[in-house]
């Protein structure tokens, strides 16, 4: 029998960290649209510079060399523009160092599954856990000229990360690619030019408190109104006072816009960033501001009114009510989901089901909502399932991370805690032990549906099994309790049920509830023990 791996605990997942609200910026003149353009040219020249300058410093980098480049970025925007643009170089690099760290562990595991199979006898069959041997000799030759290709890879990348070089694109590099198949991706040459230039443009703000409605370079008043520090060399275009830029146009953040204007109104930090949607022609300025941190909910207050067990599957939410004591409620949902298309339409996709999950559990007075903790980031690597192509396209077109963080921020204002589950064997327990006694003639209970049950069962700190096996002496409960929802010092377990009035079903039989419990009631050819006179000696 296979060993099965350690169940991890479940956990409350805590709050999000920050907001970020996006507003359009409508009707716009013509000078408004060229002054946006100038300063974001001029600024993202400026960015490009700088990062390629801190990718250079490497590992020598320090605080002196950081207030160096912001001494020489000062004098060509002003000081609040460097600072923003350093500390984005900083964080862009910093990104990719992690980045080089991930791409050097999928390297040694792709190493270590492929230098496995390669000792394995060619034709050897694989378990559930591990891949067999390769198919014939001559994916075998294949995968060995491979395994010298992927360690000259690792080296050259370990020796990268020894000397702190880092390779970035401002701009994206799928962008960048898309630049050698513009059929493909059906644009024109000017087409890809702008939305190029767009993406490296650089209007970003960092917030400061205590500063004049949280942000001294662009400031949004409560009324809506946008206006721009204007960098030096094109102070002279400002049509405000102080150098500032104001724009024609007025925002009101709809989502949130309550919380944004207290906070600007009490001069607390707010994060701006304005930029162009390329393919639309449109503006959109993005508002951000950190929360505090908020108390856990404790494990226990969350499941106080049961869970729904959520299923995350490639293309629906299977979900499944549970009460306090794990048992299933009422019919299971479904809520799905289409990952087709661009990115935009994924996550308004993603977070319909999710909208529509939260206000079905508000209708059920459900504070808690179970989720699987799932990374599918091990199992997506080639070296691992081969020709499984269909298997590796599902298992990377389920949002995962994308759906818990969504659904965090998105239950967090509905006052619902989000419990993570460890994802193991719940599909398969679930619809060993669930999907057939949950089935009836009316209703059809899917695998996924079972799972959302196993799910929340584990969230709840209950056994996935509806019962533990028999005592292995004679079965009886002299040696323990059948039940896992009825402990040895449940009042009653051992008497009969209560008699509950009302109309007969399949479960209650007529004749049955007065003498349930009377064994000398039943039609026997002897009297139970326990009405046998005791019979003592003179």
């Amino acid at each position: 029998m296979a060993e099965l791996r350690p169940i991890a605990p479940a956990f409350v997942v805590p709050g999000p960290s920050g907001v970020a609200v996006r507003d359009r910026l409508k009707h716009l003149t013509s000078e408004d649209d060229k002054m946006l353009r100038l300063v974001g040219a001029h600024l993202g020249a400026l960015a490009s510079a700088d990062l390629k300058t801190r990718c250079a410093d490497r590992l020598e980098h320090c605080a002196d060399t950081w207030a160096a480049r912001k001494r020489d970025l000062t004098a060509q925007s002003s000081a609040r523009w460097a600072g923003a643009i350093t500390k984005s170089s900083h964080d862009q690099w910093a990104l990719a160092r992690r980045g080089q760290a991930d791409h050097i562990r999928d390297l040694q595991a792709a190493i270590a599954t492929i230098t496995r199979r390669l000792s394995l006898p060619v034709g050897t069959k694989g378990t559930g856990k591990e891949p067999g041997g390769y198919r014939s000799g001559r994916e075998w030759f294949a995968k060995s000229r491979r395994l010298h290709l992927l360690h000259d890879r690792l080296k050259r990348r370990r020796a990268d990360q020894q000397t702190g070089w880092v390779r970035v694109v401002r701009g994206g590099k799928r962008l960048a690619r898309t630049r050698h198949h513009l059929e493909a991706a059906g644009l024109t040459e000017d087409g890809w030019r702008q939305r190029w230039e767009a993406e490296r443009w650089f209007l970003a703000a960092d917030g400061e408190s205590g500063k004049r409605y949280g942000n001294e370079t662009i400031r949004v008043t409560p009324t809506g109104e946008v206006s721009i520090k204007l960098p030096a060399p094109l102070a002279h275009l400002a049509n405000a006072p102080h150098g500032r830029y104001a724009l024609a146009c007025r925002v009101a953040f709809a989502h949130r816009g309550v919380a944004w204007r207290d906070r600007i109104e009490a001069n607390r930090a707010v994060a701006y960033r304005i930029h162009l949607d390329a393919q639309r022609g449109r503006w959109y300025i993005t508002a951000s501001w950190q929360l505090p941190a908020a108390p856990t909910v404790p494990l226990s207050a969350a499941l106080a009114a049961g869970v729904i067990g959520v299923d995350t599957n490639a293309d629906h939410l299977a979900a499944w009510r549970l009460d306090a004591h794990g048992n299933p409620i009422g019919n299971p949902r479904r809520f799905t989901y289409d990952l087709s298309g661009n990115a935009e339409h994924r996550d308004a996709q993603v977070r319909h089901a999710l909208t529509r999950l939260l206000h079905w559990a508000k209708t059920c007075g459900v504070h808690t909502i179970a989720i699987e903790d799932l990374d599918f980031e091990a199992d997506k690597t080639r070296e691992k399932h081969g020709r499984r192509k269909r298997f590796r396209k599902l298992i990377s077109g389920m949002p995962t991370s994308r759906l818990r963080a969504r659904l965090t921020s998105m239950a967090d204002q509905s006052g619902i805690a989000i419990i993570a589950a460890d994802p193991a064997y719940t599909s398969k327990w679930g619809a060993q032990h669930w999907q057939a006694p949950l089935t009836g003639k009316t209703r059809t209970t899917s695998r996924h549906d079972a799972a959302a049950v196993a799910i929340g069962r584990r969230a709840q700190g209950h056994a996935i099994r509806r019962r533990t096996a028999p005592p292995p002496a004679h079965r009886s409960d002299g040696q323990g309790h059948r039940t896992v929802q009825a402990g040895p010092d449940a009042r009653g377990r051992e008497g009969p049920r209560p008699r509950i009035p009302g109309p007969r079903t399949r479960s209650v039989p007529p004749g049955r509830g007065a003498n349930a419990g009377d064994q000398n009631a039943h039609h026997r050819s002897e009297r139970s023990a326990e009405h046998v006179p005791l019979m003592l000696s003179p």
